[in-house]
């Protein structure tokens, strides 16, 4: 028998003051387009900026319904949106935020399973990886160097082969 092990590292900053004007611009940016997420029913407005490496900026929202299943995440919203207005260009950096109309919007969040997934396979798509800045409105922030770092052993087309 072999054990392995996996390790992921990030940087924590501890707030936005610590990061480089570009990334706390497109932090802002993620922040404010919270304000455009439906989200009546969870009262969790999550906002996604991403900075192309062309220069262009898309921006995503989570869009709920009441058949909670067909909801879409901000995550994936921007994916697609970015893929629609800018075929097979690569991500630079995505920020995303939320704000929680139930409590506080204090700590970073992350995407869940099913946008780890999707921005995984936009990285390999695109051959480049996607830089994550994670964050709520306030308070500590993480940054990835690559979102496919979010899932680890995650399902690829080579699982396929």
């Amino acid at each position: 028998m072999k054990e392995n092990k996996i390790e992921i590292s990030y940087k924590v900053f501890d707030d936005i003051n610590e990061l480089t004007k570009e990334d706390a611009w497109l932090l802002n940016e993620a922040r404010e387009v919270t304000k455009q997420a439906y989200a009546p029913y969870s009262n969790f407005y999550v906002g996604a900026a991403a900075k192309l490496v062309n220069g262009e900026i898309v921006a995503g929202t989570n869009q709920e319904n009441a058949s909670y299943p067909v909801g879409l995440c901000a995550e994936r919203v921007l994916l697609a949106s970015a893929s629609t207005l800018y075929p097979e260009v690569a991500i630079d950096t995505m920020a995303i935020s939320y704000h929680s109309g139930n409590g506080n919007s204090n700590q970073p969040i992350a995407p869940c399973g099913m946008c780890r997934q999707s921005l995984q396979e936009y990285e390999m798509r695109v051959k480049k990886p996607i830089r994550l800045i994670l964050a709520g409105l306030e308070g500590k922030i993480f940054v990835f160097e690559k979102a496919s770092q979010l899932l680890p052993l995650g399902f690829t087309s080579e699982s396929m082969m």
